[in-house]
């Protein structure tokens, strides 16, 4: 069996060791080398001076050297010595934290202290969270102060000693103590932390965002093996940006809301940012598209830019039905058919109100139209969405505020029509080499843009049905590889 050795601040303390093993000062076990010579030794480290070259740190020090299993080790003393040093693990930390606080019928009210031993808490709510810890930081007693600001986080973490515990806490102590001299030690795996710190925008009360939750999730699963730590925000964390490397858009961009400040914030203070400013000015605003796709001649339907003057010269062009559009529409929202000339009138008058100028568009049904997912000038995914039961559109909107898709089909790229791929690609190329999704219909004359998305939808089951996992490491490679090459 493994020899114990419990080192402790003063040889008083022995009375409530030695049952545990052999207890020794930390001068003793310093100039001890033979009497604690054996390979199989574990060495718990409860000196009270772990300050750098102090007599516990030397102690940490000497039992690696000798080849015992000791905690601390001297990289848990010389991290725990400084904010500075253990703050990249309090992102892990902190949600950890937050999941315990989560399952409590009722939240602290005010800021609080969790004693910690052998990685099992004194408050037994928060057992999760102390293993956790334990794990990220092998350390027999830890003070660990929680603040709420925003958000409940670790303020700070503390190495302490049996003699700063409560009569209560080290009764606790001694019982942890025994336990943990009873059970079988291993090293913890060692986790690399990431070399790079990506935030998502997000909204979690959007109705209809470009990525729900179980995507959200999978960036944040999958960020850390490429070396990539993922972080969900929301607005409210507009003043930490430079906090991270990379800035991903995943809530319906727009020029007048915070996502388009976020992304010039993004850029000015030197992070790789998808959607980046341009492609949200040129993608929001389908007056400029039309514009653009009409001077490169890419097939488009015939569409007017038209105004309170100009309106009915669109059904000398267009004829009925025909499709209008606000600029800044998403998801169908904002674009009505007109079948006749009161129609076109009065659903004008509506548009009208929210913009100068709109757009006539030739209408063109298809039973489904293609949407091709472009990530740096190549294709990602394509996907067909089918239009909703009864209706000329994907998404029906209702009065009431609630909407209903139609179906889906995502197929491999290489398996899609190569005309609307390249189509797509040229068309995405027009804007940046960002995410994008080119929306398009293929008729019996050929293939015609629609529209392109700066931020394309990426929702599981999905876009993802044909790369799975794939897709959404395809997207966090892409940012890394910005990261690195800026």
């Amino acid at each position: 069996m493994p020899q114990h050795v419990i080192i402790v601040q003063k040889p008083a303390d022995r009375s409530w060791a030695e049952k545990m093993g052999t207890v020794a000062t930390a001068r003793d076990y310093i100039t001890g080398t033979e009497k604690f010579g054996t390979r199989q030794t574990r060495v718990i480290n409860l000196s009270d001076d772990f300050e750098y070259l102090d007599l516990g740190y030397y102690c940490s020090l000497l039992a690696e050297a000798r080849g015992h299993n000791v905690i601390p080790t001297v990289e848990t003393i010389l991290d725990l010595s400084r904010k500075t040093l253990y703050q990249v693990a309090l992102p892990d930390l902190n949600a950890a934290l937050r999941r315990d606080i989560g399952k409590l019928p009722k939240a602290p009210k005010s800021d609080f202290a969790l004693t910690m031993c052998f990685g099992q808490a004194y408050d037994g709510r928060f057992g999760a969270f102390a293993r956790r810890v334990f794990d990220r930081f092998r350390c027999p007693l830890l003070r660990v102060q929680v603040a709420l600001e925003e958000r409940w986080s670790v303020k700070s973490l503390e190495p302490i000693t049996p003699a700063e515990l409560s009569p209560h806490e080290f009764e606790y102590f001694v019982t942890a103590l025994e336990s943990y001299t009873r059970a079988h030690w291993r090293t913890p795996k060692v986790k690399a932390p990431p070399r790079y710190s990506l935030a998502i925008l997000q909204n979690p009360r959007e109705v209809m965002p470009p990525s729900d939750r179980e995507a959200l999730k999978k960036f944040v699963t999958l960020g850390p093996a490429l070396g990539l730590g993922v972080e969900l925000i929301e607005s409210k964390d507009f003043l930490r940006l430079g906090e991270y490397d990379a800035l991903f858009i995943r809530e319906t961009t727009a020029l007048d809301n915070h996502t388009y400040r976020f992304a010039k914030k993004a850029r000015h203070e030197g992070l790789v940012v998808i959607d980046d400013p341009t492609s949200i000015l040129r993608c929001t605003n389908k007056v400029y598209l039309a514009e653009l796709l009409q001077a490169q001649h890419l097939a488009t339907p015939t569409t007017l830019i038209v105004d309170r003057q100009n309106l009915l010269e669109a059904e000398e062009t267009l004829g009925y039905p025909m499709v209008l559009k606000i600029p800044d529409g998403s998801f169908s929202r904002g674009v009505v058919r007109a079948e006749k000339r009161e129609e076109l009138i009065e659903l004008s008058r509506k548009l009208f109100q929210r913009s100068d100028v709109i757009l006539a568009q030739q209408y063109m049904y298809t039973e489904f139209d293609w949407r091709v997912g472009v990530l740096n000038k190549q294709p990602l995914y394509a996907s067909q969405y089918f239009m909703s039961r009864k209706h000329w559109q994907v998404v029906k909107h209702g009065p009431d505020g609630r909407s209903v898709e139609g179906g889906y089909k995502t197929i491999a790229v290489e398996e899609a029509p190569k005309e609307v791929v390249d189509l797509a690609l040229r068309a995405a190329g027009l804007i940046g080499d960002g995410l994008y999704g080119v929306d398009l219909k293929q008729t019996e004359k050929g293939v015609f843009i629609i529209e392109i998305n700066d931020n394309p939808s990426l929702d599981r089951g999905v876009e993802d049905a044909v790369l799975k996992d794939d897709l959404y490491r395809a997207v966090l490679k892409d940012l890394l590889r910005r990261i690195e090459a800026r």
